[in-house]
């Protein structure tokens, strides 16, 4: 997961060269009624690959439409054992979170839990790369991930995994790591990497112009949904990331052939520090 430290970037943006820059050209077409306007989220499915989704929690809205545990298996080739999700409980709370943040921008997504986390928070870098490999291969539009892996000898297996998603046009949003130094996925450049900023308004979003860390969203003393039908305010670039897969789904609701680089072009022209007015 990525919780706890507060990003040295927040809002300080060159707001006055983004917005010039945005103007120019056929981005001065792309406003947010174009990008999102009357979108529910309706017939997008979205991944949360995390510890899990409390289905009967009201921040999900009912929109648990099922998934899959991933166990580690070292007896298999691919290192995982997958099973239906017959349980519908999130271990630890986080992933519920996530899941009540996307709920409350896109109310008619279709929400699939992918747990690769344990009750503690943890999990191995093969069950990720497990949950994250059937999110793709089973149609997930958009797949939310606010964990990440810094280890370097699974560098090339969530880059083949990044590229994979690419390809079949699956939108992967990954939280940035709180901690100095690389994390995969977000740093690659076809996986839209999101940081926490203060503020409480869900569609405030900044494109940060110094990447690799791309989009600012809500993440710091925000409520957000826990375990057993609570609610928890906490912080972290975790709660950030849902914050960009809710708008993200959005405007695939809308506009659903575009590709992962071209809605990071259409976060850029409605992102708060780069739109006229």
């Amino acid at each position: 997961m990525s919780d706890g430290v507060r990003p040295a970037w927040s809002q300080q943006f060159a707001a006055a060269a983004l917005r010039e820059l945005r103007a120019e050209g056929p981005l001065g077409g792309i406003d947010r009624e174009w990008a999102w306007g009357g979108s529910t989220g309706r017939g997008v499915r979205v991944a949360i690959v995390d510890s899990g989704i409390e289905a009967d929690h009201p921040a999900v809205g009912g929109q648990w439409r099922g998934g899959v545990i991933v166990s580690y298996d070292g007896r298999t080739r691919s290192k995982v054992r997958l099973e239906n999700d017959g349980e519908r409980i999130d271990l630890f709370g986080h992933g519920t979170a996530c899941a009540g943040i996307i709920h409350s921008l896109a109310p008619e997504a279709e929400l699939y839990s992918v747990r690769v986390l344990g009750r503690d928070l943890t999990g191995r870098a093969y069950q990720f790369a497990g949950g994250l490999r059937w999110a793709i291969d089973n149609g997930m539009d958009v797949i939310n991930l606010s964990l990440s892996t810094s280890r370097e000898e699974y560098y090339g297996l969530f880059h083949e995994l990044a590229d994979d998603a690419y390809f079949k046009n699956r939108l992967l949003i990954s939280a940035a790591n709180n901690l100095p130094g690389a994390s995969y996925p977000s740093l690659y450049s076809s996986v839209l990497s999101v940081a926490a900023h203060e503020g409480q308004d869900p569609f405030t979003f900044y494109y940060n112009p110094s990447p690799p860390v791309e989009f600012g969203a809500p993440g710091i003393d925000v409520r957000v949904a826990w375990q057993n039908g609570s609610s928890i305010v906490t912080t972290g670039n975790s709660f950030a990331a849902p914050h960009i897969a809710g708008i993200v789904t959005l405007i695939r609701g809308k506009h659903a052939q575009l590709t992962p680089f071209q809605i990071k072009t259409v976060l850029f022209a409605t992102a708060d520090n780069a739109r006229r007015g």
